[in-house]
């Protein structure tokens, strides 16, 4: 079986669950607008925040200047409080997973394309993430998933071989990224699923550890 020795887990939809509809709501509700332009304006500027080339307050006026509004102050600390409730929705069998790694010494480390304000609001309300050994958050790096510079730096960090690491994510490509990197990688649709390709790939030790 594959030796591994450390986990490395992306955040959103995999130790998170789905967006929370009532947040997508708020978040319409805040900016006055509606389907499908709301959505459009949120994801065009999405990649640019998390990779930290916009901070929350920049991404937040140019969302709202695609739906021609301008925002106050107070409207935009809704914003972001609303849109950190969309990204807070537990998955708990994953984080027991990650408890259960963590509790018999193998090291875990997180690996997300995630903005500035979001990574402040994952880490107060969720105090569980600091458990984790090591953090690579995208924004502070100016770099996002799946460039291969994002992938060395979470594997320097969690001091472990490549080979010896394995990676969850949502998204092929940054599935075929990590293993580009040199480590082993299963990617994450749903629990089921998951427990599934974790015993085709003879992974499925890791959870009885």
């Amino acid at each position: 079986m594959p030796q591994i020795n450390a986990v490395l887990f992306d955040y959103g939809l995999v130790l998170s669950g789905p967006p929370d509809p009532a947040a997508w709501d708020n978040l319409k509700h805040l900016l006055n607008a509606a389907d499908p332009a709301f959505h459009k304006a949120y994801w065009d500027h999405r990649e640019a925040y998390d990779r930290g080339d916009l901070t929350a307050a920049a991404y937040w006026q140019q969302v709202a200047a695609d739906l021609h509004q301008t925002l106050a102050s107070q409207q935009l600390n809704q914003l972001i409080e609303a849109d950190t409730s969309l990204w807070t929705q537990p998955n708990q069998p994953m984080i027991d997973f990650a408890y259960t790694l963590q509790r018999a010494g193998i090291r875990t480390g997180i690996l997300s394309n995630i903005g500035d304000a979001m990574e402040t609001g994952i880490l107060a309300r969720f105090p569980w993430l600091h458990a984790f050994h090591h953090h690579t958050f995208s924004h502070r790096l100016n770099l996002a998933k799946p460039d291969p510079a994002i992938y060395a730096h979470a594997i320097t960090g969690l001091g472990v071989p490549a080979a010896e690491i394995l990676f969850i994510d949502d998204r092929e490509d940054n599935i075929l990224a990590a293993r580009a990197a040199g480590m082993q990688a299963v990617q994450y649709s749903s629990h089921g699923a998951f427990l599934q390709a974790m015993r085709e790939a003879n992974l499925d030790h890791l959870f009885l550890l």
